[in-house]
């Protein structure tokens, strides 16, 4: 979009083919929607952190874990977020064979240190004891848990009015794990006083749990923080700058040589370690080139009084730059491959910056926000945010009114992942070209819903 951006003068068609794809430090007040928790996040009203993380583990893994779940269900649900390879070996259980619905995850469980015991007791109740030493060693806290003497472990378990002097419910490593647990956050101070070792754990205790270790594990949503805090635009800043072009060779060479035959017209390189894996039903992604412009997006939401989580995605975008447009200036951020034709392929930093809105209402109010202010509709038009396009991207994987069906093909190596989008009736093809370039590779297609403007450029328009 830069080089769009530079080449108004280009001829239209060229245009499109070549950036298809280019796809507070003072106090502020909290909106009257937000809350936030004691755990540092900032959660909608009317919804708790175990909500959050309940949606999240339905959505992720189709899990629903009910007030009466045994330690079977807790232990296959672990096995399942934490996607546990299963190595070969012995069963370790005196207790369940390998026709038992919980085997294999607790087999891997057992084998990744999980499970230290050589019973599962499956169909037991799941206590809220039992659910926190498995989620303590399925976050990898436990050797941290072991380094506790015990004057921490007695001062540590009155914050769950538990005396650890008076009790027999506890061996010295069991009260360690327990206090390793509260100070970690992995028990969150709203749970302190609802705490009852052997009691059957909720639905909203094992959910708190579940959402934890995916945060331990690095698998949660990813967030540098949220529209309404005071160094959002720091973080922001601050994650663009360690951004770096990326390479990932095996699937730029798929995706280039359909660059050269017209398969696509552009395409995206991602890594998928920074994915917000935000809500979808609440959730859109915002795609620029201008870091300035995620600053003052996010300082336009504030200024509407909309609060999101916020996280930016590293993205290069691939696209042919012509070769009568002149010898091209290559830097750290940009730059040019040339092709057998006397045309290049260019590689530009970019950036897709991901927002979770506290509701859905919020969610639909950003397409008036962007037409407003940063929809650009002429040229030199005043009243709109720094680098304004005419066409802004943003797209929601669940349906928006007003906004129009586009594809999408990607091809994923290791954590690195290639896509390109098109019109839908162009789909099928693309597809088909991309399993052709990569027979052995899995080429993942689907839908979304992109904003009007951006639909418009895919037709051919610049404006």
């Amino acid at each position: 979009m830069k080089l769009f951006q530079r080449n108004l003068s280009k001829p239209i068609k060229t245009l499109v083919l070549s950036s298809l794809i280019l796809s507070a430090a003072s106090v502020y007040t909290l909106p009257a929607h937000a809350a936030v928790t004691t755990t540092g996040q900032s959660v909608s009203a009317g919804h708790t952190l175990a909500d959050e993380y309940k949606q999240y583990v339905q959505d992720q893994y189709g899990l629903t874990l009910s007030d009466a779940a045994t330690r079977g269900d807790f232990v296959s649900a672990v096995s399942r977020i934490l996607q546990l390879e299963l190595k070969d070996g012995a069963n370790p259980f005196t207790d369940i064979t390998s026709d038992s619905p919980y085997y294999k995850a607790a087999v891997a469980l057992y084998q990744h240190g999980i499970l230290t015991r050589t019973t599962v007791e499956g169909a037991q109740p799941l206590t809220q004891l039992d659910a926190v030493f498995i989620a303590l060693k399925a976050s990898s806290l436990k050797e941290l848990a072991y380094t506790y003497p015990e004057t921490k472990v007695r001062a540590v378990l009155k914050k769950l009015h538990i005396d650890y002097g008076q009790t027999n419910l506890l061996t010295k490593q069991a009260a360690q794990e327990l206090a390793a647990a509260v100070d970690t956050g992995l028990i969150p101070a709203e749970s302190y006083d609802s705490f009852k070792p052997e009691a059957p754990a909720s639905s909203d205790f094992t959910n708190l749990l579940l959402g934890q270790i995916l945060t331990f594990n690095g698998t949660y949503k990813h967030s540098i923080g949220h529209v309404i805090d005071r160094d959002i635009f720091q973080n922001i800043r601050e994650a663009y700058q360690t951004e770096d072009l990326i390479t990932a060779p095996e699937l730029r060479t798929i995706f280039d040589t359909a660059l050269k035959q017209n398969l696509v017209t552009g395409y995206n390189l991602k890594d998928a370690r920074f994915n917000a894996n935000f809500n979808p039903k609440l959730s859109l992604t915002y795609g620029h080139s201008d870091i300035t412009h995620a600053i003052q997006l996010v300082g336009l939401l504030r200024s509407e009084n909309i609060n999101a989580k916020v996280q930016l995605e590293p993205k290069t975008s691939a696209f042919i730059y012509l070769k009568e447009w002149g010898e091209p200036v290559q830097s750290d951020d940009y730059q040019v491959v040339q092709i057998e034709n006397g045309n290049y392929i260019a590689y530009a930093k970019e950036y897709d910056i991901a927002f979770e809105f506290d509701s859905i209402e919020q969610k639909d109010k950003f397409q008036n926000i962007i037409y407003a202010y940063a929809k650009k509709n002429e040229d030199n038009q005043p009243g709109l945010i720094a680098a304004s396009w005419w066409q802004p991207l943003y797209h929601s994987l669940t349906k928006q009114q007003d906004y129009q069906v586009i594809s999408n093909n990607k091809i994923s190596k290791g954590h690195y992942y290639a896509q390109s989008f098109s019109l839908e009736n162009q789909a099928a093809k693309v597809t088909a070209g991309l399993q052709k370039l990569a027979p052995t590779a899995k080429v993942d297609a689907y839908t979304f819903w992109v904003d009007e403007p951006f639909y418009r450029y895919l037709l051919g328009e610049y404006k």
